[in-house]
């Protein structure tokens, strides 16, 4: 408990030094930089701005008013982490959902990790920071991923080290944004899941994939049933083999059969299958018939 109340007087007492103007701190160079950076200082909400970095751009209304209840039960147990940007002008790095929280129930204040760092470095802490929740949804971490691609110039090989994930679970993400942007939201929305749209990104054709989409999300399939519609339609792109016309390996004549009869004295028949077994039947008629027909046979 003695803990606890020390350090948020040392926040209160941090957050009075950052307010006087002579005490303004640009790098960790200037004098009492050191106290500041890296410390949890309980910050003015007026004072911080949005970070445009942020990959969240959907916020559950019920959940985020549950978290603002427990935030007035509790306070801000996890403190939000802010970059310094100028006097009294700080932006948020992570932690949106704590700070909407936080002025839904009109808090003055909020605890908040300060750091300073330019622009690059800032888009790099707020993606990483976020990619390691796990509320995100399957497409913010994907958009996540392509912007520090893009923005920071990185190569999957260099994101995967950053993020602590392996390239093929990055690239797997990363596919996901080449699906139809109706399937994007609906995955965004919860319809689906990463695993339906896996199997459906491998199917080219969006008029196709929209049309499976709609099938997986009427009749709630599982993704096993979604890989089994697309494995359906790949196989009904396949050139289609000529039937074989004929049940048999090999053909036999009238005139092969005529020497059956005349031999026999009686119709013959005579069938072949497709691996080029057969059976030939030879009928009789009575048992006179019967022993005529042994007596060839033995002959």
């Amino acid at each position: 408990m003695t803990k606890a109340v020390k350090k948020q007087a040392l926040g209160r007492g941090l957050s009075a030094l950052l307010k006087d103007p002579e005490n303004d701190i640009k790098s960790v160079e200037d004098k009492n930089a050191d106290k500041v950076v890296g410390n949890i200082i309980e910050l003015d909400l007026e004072f911080i701005e949005i970070n445009p970095f942020q990959p969240r751009t959907n916020f559950n209304e019920e959940a985020l008013h549950e978290l603002a209840k427990s935030i007035k039960e509790l306070g801000v147990i996890q403190p939000i982490t802010v970059r310094k940007l100028d006097f009294n002008k700080y932006q948020l790095i992570s932690g949106e959902r704590r700070l909407r929280a936080s002025k839904l129930i009109g808090l003055k204040t909020v605890p908040a990790y300060i750091r300073l760092a330019n622009d690059n470095e800032s888009l790099v802490m707020a993606l990483v920071e976020n990619i390691q929740r796990h509320d995100l949804d399957p497409i913010e971490v994907a958009i996540s991923y392509q912007r520090l691609i893009e923005e920071i110039s990185l190569t999957q090989e260099e994101l995967s080290e950053k993020v602590g994930k392996k390239r093929s679970t990055i690239t797997n993400y990363l596919r996901l944004l080449k699906l139809d942007p109706i399937i994007q939201t609906g995955m965004r929305d919860g319809f689906i899941s990463m695993g339906h749209g896996r199997a459906l990104i491998n199917i080219d054709d969006q008029d196709v994939q929209s049309d499976i989409y709609q099938k997986v999300v009427l009749q709630n399939l599982s993704v096993r049933e979604t890989e089994a519609l697309v494995k359906n339609y790949h196989e009904s792109l396949l050139p289609k083999l000529p039937k074989n016309t004929s049940d048999q390996s090999f053909d036999i004549d009238d005139a092969q059969k005529r020497v059956f009869a005349t031999y026999f004295g009686t119709k013959v028949d005579v069938k072949v299958d497709t691996k080029g077994k057969g059976k030939i039947t030879i009928p009789f008629h009575s048992e006179e018939d019967f022993a005529r027909l042994l007596k060839l046979i033995e002959a």
